[in-house]
């Protein structure tokens, strides 16, 4: 952070993008970010009157939209207290949970991320959407939707879904802990591998049969995969199994000539760093070879379930929003990942950025 003198100077204050905190004599300090550092403490200090009752001033110069957020983010968690989250109003995103330590696993919609034993799959633009992959989804399965405790016996009423084949029927003893569990088990793996547990067979089995000329099975399977297909496409582009979430950010940096790189790996976010175009080291190497060389260093360090919502909170507003000022790659191997097309996307990033150097 870069500290101001108080009175400031204000002509050598730049006017770009920063996060900033202004330190009153007595009391908790004021966070804010801006587009314009410059002109918004001028007002800010001319409004209030800061000047008479102020400490000291501090900021951070942040070069996109995704930065700032996390920096924002950081220093409120460590300055304003329990109550941090509502000031920068950051809410949570939803995912669909599947609960596995129910004797009759389920599947909900909710924005907590727990310790105990679960699937969760996320994160989604809003409850809307991840609760309309939730019924969608759950439509090649049989498992149940209620939302109860179940007390099997033979005499329990069901529901709808028993009676059109859609449920296993576990609240009527149709079936036992032990088969219901490993379609549950089908469920998680289905939400673990993106669709492809259910997707990769079903399109195997449909071409195998359209090769021996059965072609009503090939049918029948093609509306399979149709209905996979179709159930796949309600999710949303960044949503999947948490604990497997690998993405790459590639946003403009506040230096100049270079971008910076946000790591996800197994959905903990592992912060940024920065891509010189022209290292001061005068080290000449290709692009590929340098993402290679910063992809390798990137630990995958687990955090706590609290900062790791906060984390995939800030990331996945930024993705979804019409302000997103960067590309994020979706990586779902961290071992394979696709270096052509980040070096693509370094360059797409890095054009504005030269152009507004100029």
């Amino acid at each position: 952070m870069v500290e101001i003198a108080l009175p400031p100077d204000f002509e050598a204050v730049p006017n770009k993008p920063a996060v900033f905190l202004l330190w009153p004599r007595e009391g908790r300090p004021y966070l804010a970010r801006t587009n314009v550092l410059r002109r918004r403490l001028q007002r800010l200090l001319g409004k209030l009157n800061f000047s008479s009752v102020a400490e000291r001033i501090e900021y951070r110069l942040t070069g996109s939209k995704l930065e700032s957020q996390f920096e924002l983010w950081g220093l409120a968690r460590q300055h304003l207290g329990p109550d941090y989250r509502k000031e920068i109003r950051l809410r949570l995103p939803p995912y669909v949970k599947l609960v596995l330590t129910n004797r009759f696993p389920r599947t909900y919609v909710t924005t907590q991320l727990g310790r105990a034993e679960a699937v969760y799959f996320g994160p989604f633009r809003n409850r809307s959407t991840a609760a309309m992959f939730d019924s969608e989804f759950l439509d090649l399965f049989q498992l149940r939707r209620c939302q109860d405790d179940l007390a099997p016996a033979p005499e329990h009423p069901g529901c709808m879904y028993g009676e059109m084949g859609r449920c296993l029927r576990p609240c009527q003893m149709a079936v036992g802990v032990e088969e219901y569990g490993a379609e549950a088990g089908r469920v998680a793996e289905f939400l673990k591998t993106g669709g492809k547990s259910l997707m990769e067979p079903a399109a195997a089995a449909r071409d195998r049969l359209s090769e021996e000329m059965d072609f009503e099975g090939a049918a029948m399977m093609h509306q399979r995969v149709a209905k996979i297909e179709n159930a796949l496409s309600l999710r949303d582009e960044m949503a999947g199994d948490v604990n497997r979430l690998n993405a790459i950010a590639v946003v403009p940096s506040a230096a100049a000539d270079a971008v910076e790189l946000g790591w996800l790996r197994n959905g903990v976010w592992q912060g940024f760093s920065r891509l010189e175009f022209h290292p001061a080291d005068g080290r000449v190497a290709s692009l590929d070879a340098r993402l290679r060389e910063l992809a390798s260093v990137v630990e995958a360090r687990p955090a706590e379930a609290m900062i790791r919502m906060e984390q995939l909170a800030i990331l996945s507003r930024w993705f979804y929003s019409s302000w997103r000022d960067g590309e994020m790659l979706i990586v779902e191997d961290w071992n394979k990942i696709p270096y052509r097309k980040l070096v693509n996307a370094v360059s797409r990033v890095a054009k504005p950025v030269a152009g507004s150097e100029s």
